[in-house]
């Protein structure tokens, strides 16, 4: 390394860090930027969570719970996506001042089952759930993919269905398998603001149709009105919308490999540290703000599809016959280009699920495979080379679920019901972990602890009625 590279005041402008982000280097540290728009250069982690949280669960959930609620609950979709950010950043934090991802810290939390925290054992459990959820994402891409261009037989028959799971499984993991964070980000990043625009363009164009609504139904919706009969959809929807547990898990190590903990440096007690640490997690604060505004956008739009086509028509399909009877709507109301525009925008969607899913959940399975003893995650060959491993590995599982299942609406549920119960887990590590490892002068003011308390009581309630409605203690309607 060449001494301009080494030198603090002198390093090349680059987005990414250089070197292994999971290496705290005295040498590879930078001063943050102090602006808005000097920190926009930064973003990149939030946008990889966008690009995996507005997918099948926002694209088939939010649409069939507009399609069930009417305008009346589009206010809790702000609520139910802005009360989670503050466990993500919280947890974020954590891996800034400490360098590690929050596998490791949810290993640290008691009580321990011998040489694991109880939540680490709990991630286990959850993930293996999550093998049969991910495969639906698989399956709804196929479904969009497959009434799009069918192959080999009609839209969503099941040569075409096969067809398509298989292609999008090896296309992903072909173009995944090197690893890189800057082609993971930029792919995400662009697929993301493909299905925001054509959202956008589909839902601000309906007014002009036979499914117009008027300014005065996005008013009730915004009323904070909750029906006793609607209590359960809210109860549906702030489980199933916003950032969630395995995005919070992942947003962790997203915004290590960006480099906000390298640059910030290791904790050497000066002063000049606590100035650069501050200053890397406001750009990742803004980052994770900038990240919920555009799936909080998104997801609205979803909803106000649901709301505006479905609802009036008192229709509610599920899975993938939602995707074939909006876009079916749509030919209808806006003739044959908004059909292709909306599938358009489906297969960006569901599609940057699996482009952000792939990877996130490759780092947490290595990370585990290492806390368990397999390898030592300080070695980067080591820690590429297993990340590798599951990017082939998990897809695989995910297709063979899928193809053996063939449900890709019941697999979604699955996952999401048991995400529900570890976001509960998530949130207590999140609170754990901030009291613990970060030491009260970078643990932000009053507002954050504000926030994370009035966040993780909410989650927690969810995660609690999640456990009780799946004993058949409770019900709700």
């Amino acid at each position: 390394m060449s001494a301009a590279a080494s030198s603090p005041g002198t390093q090349p402008e680059r987005t990414v860090v250089g070197g292994d982000p999971y290496h705290l280097d005295p040498a590879d540290v930078r001063e943050p930027p102090t602006t808005w728009r000097g920190s926009l250069r930064f973003f990149g982690p939030g946008l990889i969570v966008s690009a995996s949280i507005v997918g099948a669960g926002e694209l088939i959930t939010a649409t069939a719970l507009g399609a069930e609620a009417g305008f009346v609950l589009l206010w809790l979709v702000v609520f139910s996506t802005l009360v989670k950010v503050a466990v993500q950043v919280e947890l974020a934090r954590y891996a800034i001042v400490t360098g590690r991802g929050a596998m490791e810290g949810y290993t640290l939390v008691p009580p321990r089952v011998g040489r694991f925290g109880w939540i680490f054992i709990l991630w286990i459990l959850f993930a293996l759930s999550k093998l049969i959820q991910t495969g639906g994402v698989i399956g709804g891409l196929a479904a969009a993919l497959s009434i799009l261009l069918p192959i080999g037989s009609g839209p969503l028959e099941a040569t075409s269905l096969t067809v398509w799971s298989v292609l999008v499984t090896v296309v992903a993991i072909a173009t995944l398998y090197s690893n890189r964070y800057a082609l993971i980000e930029k792919v995400a990043v662009f697929l993301t603001m493909l299905f925001v625009v054509v959202t956008l363009v589909i839902t601000l164009g309906l007014p002009a149709t036979e499914y117009g609504y008027s300014g005065g139904d996005i008013a009730s919706g915004l009323s904070l009105s909750l029906p006793v009969g609607a209590i359960g959809v809210a109860l549906a929807m702030f489980g199933l919308t916003g950032v969630a547990s395995e995005e919070i898990t992942a947003y962790t190590y997203w915004c290590l490999e960006k480099g906000y903990a390298r640059w910030s440096g290791p904790n050497d007690g000066s002063s000049g540290y606590r100035r650069r640490v501050k200053g890397w997690i406001a750009v990742m604060q803004k980052d994770a703000m900038t990240s919920w505004l555009i799936y909080t956008v998104a997801t609205m739009a979803f909803y106000v599809m649901g709301a505006a086509v479905l609802h009036p028509q008192g229709l509610a399909p599920e899975g993938n016959d939602m995707i074939m009877v909006l876009s079916e709507t749509y030919t209808g109301a806006l003739g044959e280009w908004g059909r292709i525009v909306y599938l358009v925008g489906a297969v960006a969607a569901l599609g940057s699920t699996l482009w952000a899913a792939i990877p996130s959940w490759s780092r947490q399975w290595s990370n585990a495979v290492s806390i368990m003893g397999g390898f030592t995650w300080t070695d980067s060959r080591s820690r590429n080379r297993w990340t590798r491993v599951f990017i082939v590995a998990l897809p695989l599982a995910w297709l063979l679920t899928l193809l053996w299942m063939s449900a890709p609406f019941v697999m979604i549920l699955v996952g999401g019901f048991s995400g529900g119960i570890f976001l509960a887990a998530v949130a207590v590590a999140a609170w754990y972990l901030r009291r613990t490892y970060v030491e009260p002068e970078l643990r932000g003011g009053r507002f954050a602890t504000v926030a994370v308390t009035v966040s993780g009581v909410a989650i927690l309630l969810l995660g609690v009625y999640s456990a009780l409605s799946s004993v058949g203690l409770v019900e709700i309607g």
